[in-house]
């Protein structure tokens, strides 16, 4: 979801003009590469305990990477701790890769789709910020930001609801209005890569100082991950409706 981290109007001035190294935009993606290696890495863990029929330890290392997870990135989040960046990703590595390896069971092949419809969403909105077709101004970000904190409440209202046996009603049908509502969730999620665009250039021209790479990087992969999950989520109904 989107990061409280990636708003430039939460850096001081002092911040901004240093005489260490700064943030650069390769920087940013070397360091975005090594997280990813890490996810990639708990998740390979996880689907190969799966794979191997233990079932048991897969749901509680998806469970306690998703607990994990949502505690280091609030926390990165609202206190810039860079050294807690590291274990989110492995952290949400466990919990994909135990989601996945579940969907992949019930629907074959529906995982390297997914996969393939991320990178192309994350290729197709770095095509469209390059050519400047989506402006990130200010408008842009809250309306993004609204509509991202408002999904959020609704997952956490669906969530707390579950240990009630009460859902939102609609958000994990497979009918047309469900499908549509994953569909509009995707386009949101794949939005806020714009804005970790913006701020991760915008880092750059600001001379802010090196930390911010791994700060780019963390908001880069909190919204890749959100929308891995949602295009599962969003493939899942299709099977389901066949």
């Amino acid at each position: 979801m989107a990061n409280p981290i990636l708003n430039e109007n939460n850096f001081n001035p002092e911040e901004r003009v240093i005489d260490g190294e700064l943030m650069t935009v390769n920087g940013t993606i070397q360091v975005t590469a090594f997280l990813g290696l890490l996810l990639v890495a708990s998740s390979a863990f996880v689907w190969s305990r799966f794979q191997a029929g233990f079932t048991d330890l897969t749901n509680m290392l998806m469970m306690g990477g998703a607990i994990v997870g949502l505690i280091t990135g609030l926390i990165v989040s609202f206190t810039r701790n860079k050294f807690l960046i590291p274990v989110y990703a492995v952290s949400e590595g466990l919990f994909v890769g135990g989601l996945s390896a579940m969907f992949e069971k019930m629907y074959p092949g529906i995982v390297i789709q997914a996969i393939v419809a991320t990178f192309a969403a994350l290729f197709a909105m770095l095509a469209l910020y390059r050519a400047g077709l989506i402006k990130c101004n200010d408008k842009f970000r809250s309306i993004i930001f609204i509509t991202t904190a408002s999904i959020a409440v609704v997952y956490l209202i669906n969530f707390i609801g579950s240990f009630f046996g009460l859902h939102v009603p609609l958000i994990n049908s497979s009918s047309p209005i469900g499908i549509g509502i994953s569909a509009f969730v995707c386009v949101i999620a794949a939005l806020n890569l714009i804005i970790d665009f913006d701020f991760i250039e915008r880092g750059e021209q600001m001379m802010l100082p090196k930390d911010f790479e791994w700060y780019g990087a963390f908001g880069l992969m909190v919204t890749l991950v959100w929308l891995y999950v949602e295009i599962l989520r969003l493939l899942a109904k299709f099977n389901e409706r066949r």
